[in-house]
């Protein structure tokens, strides 16, 4: 198997997903955050065939005074092992990360990840508003007051794209058909009819370039992973997806402090990723990519090594993300079509999971001669290109 000898090159212990799931998603106004954590966790327990009993590590980020301890209690576990690090989208690749060291290193056996979110339906409810910042204290003071939102930050990005490399307005808005195109074959995505490019462009205004198309969706739901060392392997339900090699990195929180905004923290935390995985970018099968905004997708795309930079433009054109493209990406819609209550980076574990064992149903990737995709990457992002967590996962 590529990449096997990450964790054994140390004598450690290598290390599966053997549990993945998602609570319920899209449009759930009678649960709370806490009932969809919990909901999820039972979920990838039983996908597992692992009782509770064997997880003795948690991680989980995003709710609670306490993260994750009032989440630990509420779903009755007692880790001695535990991480609730914050930061933003990626933070479910860099916990993966972190739970795969720690297991290899025999400091866990077994590590569950869940977050859950009912992000849309406090809005509904008026139980949440939005907001221009994060903050404005320590360095987002200095940006604040000039009233900049989230969305516009990512906007100045892909502009600066377009300026540098030619990137079109027609180039980011077919990233959107094509993840519309990939939820039409996933019953559990929220936004499933086609679009076109003239439908992307049409669209309201949210921050210049983007239209409202370009945006990700919101929505609530939950997911969860269970990591376990190898020894576990043999009692579990399915097959393993091994962890292969995983990197993370930050960059910037200060727009000033950004290098480069054709640059995402991905290119740092991809090379690591596949130089520990052992294996190249043209050898991925399937990617899974966070993508609030398209050019999220475009720019990661080329920092992960999949074009040169400067050419995401053109190797997004084409249909080349969808089911049957060179590149599968976001293959349950993504968050600009699926799901995204918030931080969404557990989401894409679960798919690269699901891909890999050949449980995606009618969004099923096949390669060529109709096998089963072997390799995957999933990548998240945080805040606005502030952080990025990778994480190169194998078939067993």
């Amino acid at each position: 198997m590529p990449g096997s000898a990450t964790f054994r090159a140390a004598g450690t212990r290598k290390v599966a997903v053997v549990g993945t799931a998602l609570s319920e998603c899209g449009r759930v106004d009678e649960a709370t955050p806490y009932a969809l954590h919990a909901q999820a966790a039972r979920r990838a327990l039983a996908d597992s065939g692992l009782g509770r009993e064997v997880v003795d590590g948690f991680a989980s980020a995003g709710l609670g005074t306490l993260a994750p301890t009032e989440v630990a209690e509420y779903l009755g576990l007692r880790p001695t092992w535990v991480d609730s690090t914050s930061v933003g989208g990626s933070t479910w690749e860099v916990m993966a990360a972190h739970a795969a060291d720690a297991i290899a290193a025999g400091h866990a056996n077994a590590v569950l990840l869940v977050y859950g979110s009912t992000a849309r339906a406090d809005i509904r409810a008026g139980r949440r508003t939005s907001n221009l910042s994060f903050g404005a204290r320590g360095p987002l003071q200095f940006e604040v007051p000039y009233g900049h939102t989230l969305i516009s930050k990512y906007a100045m990005a892909a502009r600066r794209h377009m300026h540098e490399y030619g990137t079109t307005l027609e180039q980011l808005a077919s990233v959107a058909v094509q993840a519309r195109a990939n939820a039409a074959h996933n019953p559990d995505a929220m936004f499933r009819d086609p679009i076109t490019v003239d439908d992307v462009l049409s669209g309201p205004l949210i921050a210049d370039p983007f239209t409202k198309l370009h945006c990700c969706i919101r929505s609530d739901g939950g997911a969860a992973v269970l990591l376990a060392a190898e020894e576990y392997v043999r009692d579990c339900r399915t097959a393993p997806v091994w962890v292969l090699g995983t990197g993370e990195h930050v960059s910037h929180t200060t727009m000033s402090e950004w290098p480069d905004f054709t640059v995402s923290p991905a290119a740092v935390s991809g090379r690591l990723a596949f130089e520990r995985a052992g294996v190249r970018p043209e050898e991925i099968d399937v990617a899974e990519i966070y993508d609030a905004f398209t050019y999220m997708t475009l720019v990661t795309l080329e920092d992960l090594g999949f074009c040169a930079k400067g050419e995401g433009g053109s190797f997004v054109e084409k249909g080349r993300l969808t089911l049957t493209g060179d590149l599968p990406v976001n293959t349950d819609g993504g968050g600009l079509a699926a799901q995204h209550p918030g931080m969404r980076g557990l989401f894409l574990l679960v798919e690269a999971v699901r891909q890999l064992r050949g449980e995606a149903g009618e969004r099923q990737v096949r390669r060529s001669g109709g096998r089963l995709p072997q390799l995957a990457v999933a990548s998240g992002t945080g805040g606005w290109f502030c952080s990025s967590g990778t994480v190169v996962l194998g078939r067993g």
